[in-house]
């Protein structure tokens, strides 16, 4: 164990690298999850034909399909193509592609679950679709939307391992290195299993006070 600890000291940077980048897949694949979620939950939704087809076409792939594949396919597959991707990029695609589709469906959930009453009355007022939107549908479908997304973005935080296959040097890339130059597994991985509590606790108290800012803008409640 001491020579565990002796190596462990000497990794610390290497770790919080490993730790930074973790972070930055998990924030940028969050972010590109978030934009893909409202925009095909929300075309999930619309009066169109084709854009309904369309955002349900993307949400089945992507949902049905294995994140694992999707990941080797952006890193091995894709410079066949012409396209070649950073580790990281492809990384931050596979998780914002995959999890943007499960989150779509929260967000059409979510305005569908908004009373019809309150868009008939916005239609009385005068509002456009736009502005219903804007003013009525996504204030009432926020706070509707908050505990799925934490539980997804828990998830995805928990799916960044995935990225040290295709050579992304994150945590986890980083502890195996750590692992292989002491030969303690045991330590190494239980380790990255508390780094990984860890984060997953922060996210999750992060969610929870935008969970109560959401219920409290809308006047439901911020308390919980």
């Amino acid at each position: 164990m001491s020579g565990f600890l002796a190596e462990l000291g000497r990794a610390l940077p290497r770790l919080g690298e490993g730790l930074l980048v973790t972070v930055e897949a998990t924030v940028l694949g969050a972010g590109l999850a978030l934009v893909l979620a409202y925009a095909l939950g929300l075309m999930s939704g619309s009066r169109s034909r084709a854009a309904r087809g369309a955002a349900r076409t993307v949400v089945e792939f992507f949902r049905g399909t294995s994140l694992y594949v999707q990941l080797f396919w952006l890193f091995f597959a894709l410079p066949m193509l012409g396209f070649r991707l950073e580790p990281l990029a492809c990384g931050v695609v596979a998780l914002g592609l995959n999890f943007g589709a499960y989150g779509a469906e929260v967000v059409r959930g979510a305005v569908a679950a908004v009373p019809r009453a309150q868009l008939e009355a916005s239609v009385a007022l005068g509002m456009g679709p736009g502005l219903r939107l804007r003013r009525v549908v996504l204030p009432q479908a926020h706070p509707l939307m908050v505990a799925p997304f934490k539980n997804l973005l828990v998830q995805l935080l928990k799916a960044t391992p995935l990225l040290s296959l295709v050579t992304v040097p994150d945590l986890t890339f980083r502890i195996d290195q750590l692992r292989s130059a002491t030969g303690d597994t045991a330590a190494a991985y239980l380790l990255l299993l508390a780094v990984y509590g860890v984060l997953a606790g922060v996210l999750s108290l992060l969610m929870n006070a935008l969970e109560r800012a959401a219920k409290a803008r809308l006047g439901t409640g911020g308390d919980g």
